[in-house]
């Protein structure tokens, strides 16, 4: 019998929401496994908020990816200048900006997150042609495997957590130390956690644990930099679709063979929408949009915090 509460997973797609190296050996269809229905479903505009980010100065990592691109272009279409970064070349979506908007700066950097080196650099850029930093969106991650702990491989836990986890922490500590040093000094950093950090789905063990570890460097670090003038959140999407990494998870996740999805992609889909009590998925728009509001001035009170993005799974 399926276990409803197990069920209850907040698997939040990564930046790298297109095929790339990491992704090069899954074997997916081309199906999208889009579940008709649910409730409070999105207007047809993509915001209602503009202007908030005038002149202001952002960079985005796993820029090459759906939900890092989606960022920027809203960033970008409430007038900040974005430097994008991403372990692959940004340049697609610098140039769809540079050519959608004309007033403003955006530079591509192809960067390993991994890497405090290449991160620190990449940083220094971004202040050096900008001219400062106001913003950064911490974002880029990897999935992983889904195979339960006793059969996960060992390599692939260490990447999980080396890009999520320490990923994570090399973009925090080098924004912040360029947040520190600029006058005015200041910023606000906004980072990719997931509801698997929350919850713990099963087959999922090192990506849920390194969610949950960004959860807590968030709490850790919003503490730490506080007194800067540096607020720190984060975001815990849970079913996101449809695209790459939704159609990734159901296969990967009927492919398991666990007690708690069943084999039939078709029916994991179900299963997975069933969880939640707005009985559909969200939007990438669903999720970028409470990104820039903690952003945004009218978060000025909040730092800190996750915002579970989830259709009510909690």
């Amino acid at each position: 019998m399926i276990l409803a509460r197990v069920l209850q997973l907040g698997l939040a797609a990564p930046s790298l929401t297109t095929r790339s190296a990491l992704y090069e050996n899954d074997s997916l269809s081309d199906e999208t496994y889009e579940v008709p229905g649910g409730f409070c479903e999105r207007g047809e505009s993509t915001t209602v908020a503009f202007g908030r980010f005038a002149g202001k100065v952002a960079i985005v990592t796993g820029a090459a990816g759906t939900f890092g691109a989606a960022c920027a272009r809203r960033f970008a279409a409430e007038g900040a200048s974005v430097a994008l970064f991403d372990i692959r070349s940004p340049d697609e979506v610098r140039s769809e900006l540079d050519a959608e908007h004309d007033q403003q700066n955006f530079t591509s950097h192809v960067v390993d997150v991994t890497d405090f080196g290449s991160v620190e650099a990449a940083v220094a850029d971004v202040v050096a042609s900008h001219g400062r930093l106001d913003y950064a969106f911490n974002n880029a991650g990897y999935q992983g495997d889904f195979l339960p702990v006793d059969r996960y491989d060992t390599e692939d836990f260490r990447r999980v957590t080396d890009v999520n986890l320490n990923g994570c922490f090399n973009v925090l500590k080098a924004a912040a130390n360029a947040m520190q040093s600029q006058t005015p000094r200041g910023g606000c950093i906004v980072q990719t956690a997931s509801m698997a950090g929350h919850s713990a789905p099963p087959n999922m063990p090192a990506y849920a644990a390194s969610k949950a570890a960004v959860d807590q460097l968030t709490k850790a670090a919003s503490k730490d930099l506080a007194p800067f003038d540096i607020r720190v959140n984060s975001v815990s999407p849970a079913f996101i679709g449809p695209g790459f990494m939704w159609t990734r998870q159901i296969e990967l996740q009927a492919a398991a063979g666990s007690i708690y999805y069943d084999p039939d992609p078709a029916v994991v889909a179900r299963q997975m929408i069933d969880c939640t009590p707005l009985k559909r998925y969200g939007t990438i728009d669903e999720v970028v949009g409470p990104v820039l509001f903690l952003f945004s001035d009218d978060a000025s009170y909040l730092t800190g915090v996750d915002i579970q993005i989830t259709g009510g799974i909690n």
